[in-house]
């Protein structure tokens, strides 16, 4: 009998050390949201979707981008490689490669093509450009590739980059409302993304229209349906209800992204992927990434107040409900691990602003390309300006060479000239961000976003407030708190209830993931720790 108890007891120890891990991670990433909303919306929400996360598990409320520019595919990598731009290459969501002397994007690769029922510039897509691992890598390593990596999104690099180099798959939106994917991950589509293809879930959506899902007067946090300050919902005045079905006819499948059903129909196809691809059904972790991106463009054309975006927030409450109840009943409470964060947050309407009588207003990025060119011309005699685009200017190195001009004068001259311009807060030239000792606050970050080989000579700091961008909507990039300051939750498998109003960063995510799952950090990261998690 004594012997049965020893050997009960040994192997309650075995089982035990086997489930140390989580059996599933999942990283939720909201595109363009505000810490904000989780207070502005907090009355209007369900208990079982944000508040659940928040009432049973772990609130940074005080997290921030640590670099410029804050866009969605550097703040995806940031999440998942632990670290910045200037390191993991991922400098925006296009940028202009000074070797070619052309705008490149994110994830190109003209060396894969599209697989499934997508357009053939759709799938050439790749993690190829990041330029250091992620902590998925780290957690296909640390299991001898057992464990199963998958990203899923409506945008490709909302999908490639979290899902890093070693991904089983990574699944991304076409606008042919299929879900599609790219030869770096296999020579076809599972069958099981196949058939939900078949089904055409996003028709079911689009007969529905856009309705309110609360009554109108629900949206007091909101400004009044149809302000002056959101744009057009494919060409149709911003004003419920939407129908979806005569905006699909004029357009294509794509137009579900700008609604909140985009949301939608990544959870449904997140649950098929966790069922198919049998995620978390073993001892072995492992990791399902999703970014939610109808929020993003909601937001760009109808702005931060609008009742749209606040709609499609009180939906994915619902959504994100629906989905923690999945996991409960396939994966088991205490098995999987969550978290929640944002890509990047969002401005306030510049005109909307302006209107309230702070001095703000937006600008144009070929307005200031063009009086570039005028200055250079009066200046030089001729247009030394090779590139403007995402706030860095990149020089005709040559001209300013065979001309015999010196490109750190000339640099200087551009630098007093941009000092003028009102919406101009500073411009730094690429030696002070090489040389940032740190003690700059906004240098830091612009720092932080900078890589030598592939941004420009200068970059333009704008002021707060000012936007380079329409007069309606909104949109994001700067160093301001605007843009930096996103919601950070922790839920599931080890983590403790409490909240924390320290200010912490974004790149500290992926290698406390890394100690939680007692893997090799992501080999970029500089291994800055969220303690209040780890202090069981």
């Amino acid at each position: 009998m004594k012997k049965l108890l020893i050997a009960i007891t040994l192997l309650t120890s075995l089982v035990t050390i086997a489930q140390d891990k989580p059996k599933l991670v999942v990283g939720i990433v909201v595109d363009q949201m505000k810490q904000e909303y989780l207070n502005r919306f907090s009355s209007d929400f369900s208990e079982n979707g944000f508040k659940r996360l928040i009432n049973d598990g772990y609130s940074f409320h005080n997290t921030h981008y640590n670099f410029m520019p804050t866009y969605t595919a550097p703040g995806h990598a940031a999440i998942f490689t632990g670290t910045t731009p200037s390191v993991n290459g991922i400098v925006g969501n296009d940028w202009f490669n000074k070797s070619t002397g052309k705008e490149m994007y994110c994830t190109d690769d003209a060396a894969v093509i599209t697989i499934g029922n997508g357009v053939e510039s759709e799938g050439k897509m790749s993690p190829k450009n990041l330029l250091s691992t992620t902590i998925t890598d780290e957690l296909k390593l640390a299991t001898n590739f057992k464990g199963k990596v998958i990203g899923i999104s409506l945008k490709d690099r909302g999908a490639i980059l979290p899902a890093g180099h070693f991904a089983d798959w990574a699944f991304w939106y076409s606008k042919t409302g299929s879900f599609i994917s790219s030869t770096f991950y296999g020579k076809n589509l599972p069958n099981w993304v196949t058939d939900f293809n078949n089904e055409k879930h996003y028709e079911t959506y689009i007969q529905k229209g856009w309705e309110l899902l609360k009554p109108k007067e629900t949206y007091n946090e909101s400004l009044t349906d149809n302000n002056p300050y959101e744009g057009k919902l494919y060409k149709k005045t911003p004003f419920f209800p939407y129908n979806l079905k005569d905006m699909y006819e004029n357009n294509d499948a794509g137009v579900l992204r700008s609604t909140p059903y985009g949301n939608n129909l990544i959870v449904d196809f997140a649950k098929k992927a966790i069922e198919k691809e049998a995620m978390g059904r073993d001892e072995i972790t492992d990791f399902l990434t999703v970014s939610f991106s109808s929020t993003d463009y909601i937001g760009h054309i109808l702005g931060p107040r609008s009742i749209e975006l606040q709609d499609t927030y009180l939906r994915l409450d619902e959504s994100i409900a629906e989905f923690l109840i999945y996991l409960d009943k396939t994966v088991g409470k205490g098995n999987y691990l969550v978290f929640l964060t944002a890509d990047h947050a969002g401005a306030e309407n510049v005109t909307y602003l302006k209107d309230n009588k702070y001095d703000v207003t937006n600008t144009n990025s070929k307005t200031l390309r063009n009086d570039l060119e005028s200055f250079s011309k009066t200046t030089y005699g001729e247009d030394l300006i090779l590139d403007y685009s995402n706030s860095n200017v990149f020089f005709k190195k040559d001209v300013v060479k065979s001309k015999g001009l010196n490109l750190n004068e000339v640099k200087q001259t551009f630098k007093e000239y941009l000092h003028t311009q009102k919406f101009v807060k500073r411009v730094y030239t690429e030696e002070e961000i090489l040389n940032s000792s740190g003690s700059d606050f906004y240098l830091n970050m612009i720092a932080n976003g900078f890589d030598p080989v592939q941004n420009g000579e200068l970059v333009i700091l704008e002021k707060p407030g000012y936007l380079e961008y329409s007069a309606t909507g909104t949109t994001h990039g700067s160093p301001y708190t605007y843009d930096t300051h996103v919601p950070l939750l922790f839920y599931g498998w080890h983590i403790k209830k409490g909240e924390s109003f320290d200010r912490k960063e974004i790149t500290q995510i992926a290698p406390t993931l890394s100690q939680l799952l007692k893997i090799t950090f992501p080999n970029g990261t500089k291994a800055e720790l969220l303690q209040e998690i780890l202090n069981k």
